[in-house]
């Protein structure tokens, strides 16, 4: 049987990782630290428990969110990437490049939780490439973002494809 490896990193790609091994603990937390500390209403996290993590491109720098808990991010585009304590180090899900292959199991903080995220799925919706008032505007993007993948260096100059 083959050891499975994910690999991941910030939305620049100036920090990249690597993560070998079974990764089961995949949460949400609804903590008011989690959601100041992700912008968001929730905090998608993966706990590298178990397995081997490898910083492979880039360092971390860190904030000191409580007297045991320090998140790390990406200096340069701002990317929450982890939640290290003193028993976990966990990732932020979304920083993997596929981070459907690990859907959440569990919530914590639901004292913190928000009523509103239990509606999502009943609001309507539309593609990107659907929403009229966009109108040309998306198909001028050019997207500057690292891709779901490994490269060997980064950034690539303007206009190169990934």
């Amino acid at each position: 049987m083959t050891t499975p490896t994910y690999s991941g990193g910030c939305q620049c790609g100036t920090i990249r990782f690597r993560i070998k091994g079974v990764l089961n603990d995949s949460s949400i937390c609804h903590c008011r630290m989690c959601q100041k500390a992700f912008g968001g209403y929730f905090a998608p996290l993966v706990s590298t428990k178990g397995a081997e993590l490898t910083w492979t491109r880039g360092t971390l720098k860190h904030f000191q969110s409580s007297n045991l808990v320090k998140r790390g991010f990406c200096d340069a585009c701002g990317t929450p990437l982890t939640y290290e304590a003193p028993d976990v180090m966990a990732i932020a899900a979304g920083a993997f490049d596929d981070p459907s292959l690990l859907p959440p199991t569990f919530q914590h903080g639901l004292e913190g939780k928000l009523s509103l995220v239990d509606h999502f799925s009943t609001l309507p919706g539309m593609t990107t490439e659907e929403d009229e008032t966009d109108g040309d505007y998306i198909h001028r993007i050019i997207s500057y973002q690292h891709p779901d993948h490994d490269t060997d260096t980064w950034p690539q100059p303007h206009g190169a494809k990934p």
